[in-house]
């Protein structure tokens, strides 16, 4: 069987100039080609961002790392004068201040995204959406400020009272009643991140189809029966908006500093004052004058980072598994 003559060396760089071509774009034009590469170039670039800034928080946390080691996220010593530095503390009133406001927003918020969508008119709903997108934009030391004169004492004098009177016998409502503490500091995350998880579950709702609604009434499905359909069709995009509040929550700091107490412990009771990662930051970056201390508050910017991305990654996880889910259902 006779065989072909071998391509020269320049068709051969042609044929792979080409190749080069027909892999950044399919269609072989130059113009998609370059398209194609300036979004895969902008991709990068956020990539690279990413990398930088993890680099540049661990450089200057070095010092840190090096003194405490692991002991780091496990010692609840925050003692400046001394030069130990523990990071539990934080850790602790970031997470349970960021649970706490999901615990009191979801329900509300999914209450008033089915409201907004499945049962209210449209004179009614278009200003209601208005006024909880507004809330979405205002100031977090506006939330601050309303926190400290206006909630606190309402919460001193009339809820946290009643409260430790009748759940008193937990440990997580025994304590002083002061009206600042992580109490305060997860009702007033729960009021910023309301607005960010109602307007992105409304968006999600709105987007199911007519035809979901109209399959289940024809059905003899009653107005209830109707909307929890739709609330299954839209579990993954209601998933992400919760995600997205915890997000918020987490990283929320001036808000947070004005009514949480700012007191490095550890305590089961709600009413005692804490601290979390973002205010100490805050409050105690411009006093670091200490190399060490620097490098400590450092660390704890880049242990947020990291907890801000475990979170992204269990969030896609949980869309993943609510994804699978919904399928299987409705392969059944």
């Amino acid at each position: 069987m006779p065989t072909l003559p071998t391509p020269t060396s320049a068709y051969g760089a042609r044929v792979r100039a080409w190749d080069w071509r027909r892999a950044l774009s399919p269609t072989g034009n130059t113009g998609d080609a370059v398209f194609r590469a300036a979004l895969f170039g902008c991709a990068l670039l956020v990539l690279l961002l990413v990398g930088a800034m993890i680099a540049a928080m661990a450089s200057n946390a070095r010092l840190s790392l090096r003194e405490f080691g692991f002991g780091f996220l496990t010692s609840s010593e925050w003692n400046p004068v001394s030069g130990q530095f523990g990071a539990l503390p934080f850790i602790y009133g970031t997470i349970v201040s960021s649970l706490l406001a999901l615990v009191i927003s979801v329900p509300i918020s999914l209450g008033v995204a089915v409201f907004l969508v499945e049962q209210a008119p449209r004179r009614l709903s278009r200003p209601i959406t208005f006024l909880v997108e507004l809330l979405a934009a205002i100031p977090s030391v506006v939330y601050g400020l309303w926190g400290i004169f206006v909630l606190a004492p309402l919460l001193r004098q009339y809820v946290e009272p009643p409260l430790q009177k009748w759940l008193g016998w937990t440990p997580f409502f025994q304590g002083t009643i002061t009206g600042i503490g992580l109490f305060t500091g997860g009702i007033i995350l729960a009021i910023m991140i309301t607005p960010i998880i109602s307007a992105v579950v409304r968006d999600v709702l709105a987007a199911v189809p007519v035809t979901q609604r109209e399959a289940a009434l024809a059905l003899g499905a009653t107005r209830w029966e109707t909307t929890r359909v739709v609330l299954a069709n839209g579990g993954p995009g209601i998933a992400g908006a919760i995600i997205l509040g915890l997000g918020r929550a987490i990283g929320e700091t001036m808000a947070v500093t004005m009514v949480i107490g700012n007191r490095a412990q550890i305590s089961a009771s709600l009413f005692e004052p804490s601290y979390t990662i973002a205010s100490v930051i805050a409050n105690e970056f411009t006093e670091a004058t200490e190399a060490i201390y620097l490098s400590a508050l450092v660390e704890l910017g880049l242990i947020l980072f990291l907890v801000t991305f475990i979170i992204n990654a269990a969030a896609r996880l949980l869309v993943w598994s609510v994804t699978r889910g919904t399928s299987g259902t409705a392969r059944a």
